[in-house]
């Protein structure tokens, strides 16, 4: 592995930088900023009557003419649009217009944020940041589009890496959401996910002073590394150590991301690397693709070798993407009691619903970093790995598996995949839908119910199981440790996993339902379907209080809960991600205290309210 980057002959990295290709993502990146700024409440729409709409689009959707004036009032925005639940807003991209001082000019998302960019709220300190998270998410969505090929129908048959690979929305909600501030364009090419690139990871040895290895109560250190590394590899490290005159039995084998190693550590960590604490041993044999969340690895050598998860020090969506050494130190345990509580639910196991474990962990403490900030800060987690097994071990014959996010997922022509899935399925829209919700909505829902427990459900944090004709079978949850939490304060649970337990306000508690999984995926799955003819909206949420409906009917032991976390109340608190981003693009939350850090708009009317009081034949009836 070189630590520098070759100068090239040629400027071949930059291909997909061309004006063509600029103009069409930022086109659609400036839609989505309309989209989804207007559904914060950030942005306000006036309705407009200077422009005619074409007959081409009497399709029976309430089309309208908008318009967006910019701060100077130089600028305006003119596009037809028309609103759906939950403040979602369908944007025709190719009827936005942008009109400087009276002449046409080309779209432009930088500009479009500076045009508003007192209405956005973003400090003055913090604008330029933003505005290069703007940038590089263009840079991403240029090269996605000049690079990956496949297209929704293939992508039916594609493997599950390839998939991975494929998607090319990044987060549905954020609009800047492919910041990777710290990266090159060499560093763009090596490691990131729409790449497909395959890499090897720098091993290093970590003194345990310093270090903590955790794991499942089945698991122990030696056993586990010698099976991710092998017994000869092991064997070649440990004399390494020795060969240096130390010890191996002091240190613990740990991998890290190569740019990590030669752009982090090796400079912010050169004391305890001069003094012994950290030595490096090489590069793994083992080869590894970068999942959506971009520190997350899939090991290519061996498909039922655990993924690694690490720090990668690059801003990205709001976080310098660290892992906490405290946190490790949880995580294998906070893993292993949400197995069990899993696994002997009965109900949960009918529908097949499953986690990946993270199974082991090492966080390393740089002792100066500690000593000096009393605050959280990224500097105190920039050394820490977690193993998470892999779901290929999960397969069944004829499974195969996807992420939840291709379900959003739109091809370069515009093409979407979900209703291609469907298709291929057999099943009606309603049925195949039906299912979806079964095997995903519903688990959740119980688990909330049932003990509380809340995931963060988006899509990229959802593996589906798939038939051989695209049916869904079951799903599989991940990034549990981090991004899970138990909200009901009288559950007895270990002092050494106390974290999972939250305490947040009452009415905030369901939000983990509406926002993550309404706002945050089904507000963007009944666009699609609904626009490309499928499934209307209303039928769509009618499928969703139909599945809660039949869950909540045999389920009469939960009927208090039911009713004290009303899954049909009228209206709900909107918490806002682009909000949160633009108030703060270095650190959005606060982790130990997600409710404090929500930023919140004028409450969400609640697409199923309308159906609470229907019985269950009743909703079918009006399915049907």
């Amino acid at each position: 592995m070189m630590s520098h980057y070759p100068i090239p002959a040629t400027q071949q990295h930059l291909n997909h930088l061309e004006p063509e290709t600029w103009k069409q993502v930022n086109r659609h990146l400036v839609a989505k900023a309309i989209v989804e700024f207007s559904h914060e409440q950030i942005l306000q729409p006036i309705l407009c009557d200077d422009v005619d709409i074409d007959s081409k689009y009497s399709d029976g959707n309430n089309w309208q003419a908008y318009a967006l004036v910019s701060e100077d009032e130089k600028t305006r925005y003119r596009f037809l649009a028309y609103p759906m639940k939950l403040r979602h807003w369908h944007i025709c991209e190719s009827s936005i217009i942008r009109d400087c001082d009276g002449q046409p000019h080309d779209l432009d998302a930088l500009s479009f944020m500076i045009d508003f960019k007192e209405t956005l709220g973003i400090a003055q300190d913090k604008l330029p940041v933003y505005l290069d998270e703007i940038s590089s998410t263009l840079y991403g969505a240029a090269y996605k589009r000049c690079h990956q090929l496949l297209t929704s129908r293939e992508l039916l048959k594609a493997e599950y890496q390839q998939i991975e690979a494929a998607m090319t929305e990044g987060h549905p909600g954020f609009v800047a959401n492919n910041g990777r501030i710290g990266f090159n364009v060499f560093d763009y090419e090596s490691y990131t996910p729409e790449t497909g690139s395959r890499f090897a990871l720098v091993w290093l040895a970590v003194h345990r002073n310093q270090a903590h290895f955790a794991s499942l109560s089945t698991l122990e250190y030696d056993g586990f590394i010698q099976r991710e590394l092998g017994v000869q590899q092991v064997a070649t490290y440990r004399a390494q150590l020795q060969g240096l005159g130390l010890e191996p039995a002091e240190y613990l084998f740990m991998p890290t991301h190569p740019w990590q190693w030669f752009n982090r550590l090796s400079i912010a960590f050169a004391a305890d690397i001069a003094q012994r604490y950290i030595v490096y041993l090489g590069i793994g044999e083992d080869i590894y693709q970068a999942q959506q969340s971009i520190r997350t690895y899939f090991n290519h050598s061996d498909l039922e070798k655990c993924y690694v998860k690490t720090s990668l020090s690059i801003l990205n969506m709001g976080f310098m993407r660290g892992l906490s050494p405290y946190y490790m130190a949880g995580t294998p345990a906070i893993n292993e009691f949400l197995k069990a509580l899993i696994e002997k639910d009965s109900f949960l196991r009918s529908k097949g619903f499953d986690i990946l474990q993270e199974v082991a962990s090492i966080g390393y403490t740089n002792r100066y970093y500690v000593a000096a900030l009393k605050n959280d800060s990224p500097y105190k987690k920039m050394l820490s790995v977690l193993w998470r097994e892999s779901p290929v071990k999960k397969l069944r014959q004829g499974d195969r598996l996807m992420t939840m996010a291709s379900l959003l997922h739109r091809d370069r022509e515009g093409v979407a995949l979900l209703p291609l899935m469907i298709e291929q399925s057999g099943l009606t829209t309603g049925e195949w839908l039906s299912r979806y919700f079964d095997i995903f909505l519903v688990p959740i829902v119980h688990c909330f119910y049932a003990y509380e427990l809340v995931f963060m459900p988006h899509g990229e944090n959802l593996i589906m199981v798939m038939d051989e004709h695209n049916v869904p079978q079951r799903c599989i949850m991940k990034d549990i440790a981090e991004e899970s939490a138990i909200l009901d304060e009288d559950t007895d649970i270990p002092e050494y996993i106390a974290r999972l337990k939250l305490k947040v306000p009452e009415d905030y508690k369901i939000l983990g339902i509406f926002i993550d999984i309404f706002d945050g995926v089904f507000r963007h799955m009944s666009d699609i379907l609904h626009s490309s003819g499928c499934c209307n909206e209303d039928i769509f949420w009618a499928l969703v209080a139909l599945s809660v409906k039949r869950y909540q009917h045999d389920k009469p032991v939960l009927v208090e809960k039911f009713c004290r976390y009303d899954f049909f109340v009228d209206s709900f608190k909107h918490s806002c991600l682009n909000r949160l981003q633009l108030k703060n693009n270095l650190q959005m939350v606060v982790l130990s205290d997600p409710a404090g850090s929500m930023t919140i708009a004028e409450d969400l009317p609640n697409p199923v309210a309308r159906f609470r009081t229907m019985s269950i034949a009743d909703l079918e009836s009006y399915i049907k």
